[in-house]
């Protein structure tokens, strides 16, 4: 698969990878109080070859797991770019709505759908977890 581009609302940052990867929806409070909407949506890629240009500023915050969740944004504009977890060092889960073609962002699972909202969209085709399932219970990543 190709490589991915994405950046901020402003242009002020900017990232690119070398290639794209799987990911999904996540229905979490934190997810949906810093998307102002009923969820977000993550490609996850390896952090080797992950490059980014601009300021970035990170907002951490504790995950139900106790692990450090570092949400990535630009100071500028706001835009929420990326983020990290510390029980996932490697890798980076880029937000898809930053990506200059989303179509590259495979969606391959749906995560928290205990705690989505009634208005928000739940895709049956997609696996589904009521919170976030052991990594060894995840689906495979597939690009």
């Amino acid at each position: 698969m190709a490589g991915f581009e994405g950046g901020c609302l402003c242009g002020a940052v900017r990232y690119k990878g070398p290639e794209a990867g799987g990911g999904g929806h996540c229905h979490c409070v934190d997810c949906r109080k810093s998307s102002g909407t009923g969820f977000c949506s993550h490609m996850m890629v390896p952090e080797a070859g992950f490059a980014v240009t601009g300021e970035i500023r990170f907002f951490d915050k504790p995950a139900d797991s106790g692990n450090i969740v570092s949400r990535g944004f630009c100071p500028t504009c706001g835009s929420a770019v990326y983020s990290t977890n510390s029980g996932m060092p490697g890798m980076v889960f880029v937000r898809a709505s930053s990506l200059d073609d989303p179509e590259v962002f495979r969606p391959q699972m749906v995560v928290y759908t205990d705690r989505a909202v009634s208005w928000s969209h739940i895709d049956p085709g997609l696996p589904s977890f009521s919170t976030m399932p052991d990594p060894a219970g995840m689906p495979a990543m597939e690009a």
